[in-house]
């Protein structure tokens, strides 16, 4: 579950798939990355933080005595699956040290990608929510976030994606006709071309 919630683990599997997109996954793996890095972009500094700092939801490691489960340091940072992680309780000095709660940036990061991985591979994207469920359920399981965090940020990450998705769409339309219309003209759709 620690593995689960560290970003710091996935990244050379990150790293690797976006290069692939970039390289390999034509216009339609491109444009997936473009999408996303522009919603998460917007939904990281302006939604979520911005709710973060609005709400002050504490977390549940904030208001009561809750188990935490921590890898153990390595580098390069995913080494520390091979290692048996730290189990200890959340210490009253610690309540306060993080942010809010609500809403989850782990769980509104993850399905925010499962929802744009859904419109551009429908048949294969739709299992990448798999992932997500699962990063959501560690949130809960480390005592980062109260379920209801949980899946209000689900929901508000899927309508903050459709709602980028349609947005960056008619910006496609108005703007690539000026700036690209070549390319506008081979691929006049961004995402329903997919």
């Amino acid at each position: 579950m620690a593995a689960l919630s560290d970003l710091n683990v996935w990244v050379p599997l990150l790293i690797a798939l976006i290069l692939f997109l970039l390289l390999r996954g034509g216009f339609r793996g491109r444009a997936l990355v473009a999408c996303v890095g522009v919603t998460l972009l917007v939904s990281e500094t302006v939604v979520v933080q911005g709710l973060k700092k609005t709400i002050g939801r504490p977390r549940p490691k904030q208001t009561q005595k809750v188990r935490l489960v921590q890898l153990q340091p390595a580098r390069p940072k995913f080494l520390a699956l091979f290692q048996k992680p730290r189990v200890h309780y959340s210490a009253e000095w610690q309540r306060g040290t993080e942010g809010g709660s609500f809403p989850s940036a782990h769980v509104a990061n993850n399905f925010i990608m499962g929802t744009f991985c859904a419109l551009f591979f429908r048949r294969w994207g739709w299992l990448y929510f798999l992932m997500a469920a699962a990063v959501s359920y560690s949130r809960i399981y480390l005592g980062a976030h109260w379920p209801s965090d949980v899946v209000s940020s689900a929901f508000l990450a899927i309508g903050q994606a459709l709602l980028m998705a349609a947005l960056l769409e008619w910006i496609w339309g108005r703007a690539g006709q000026r700036w690209a219309p070549a390319l506008v003209a081979r691929h006049p759709r961004l995402i329903a071309a997919a």
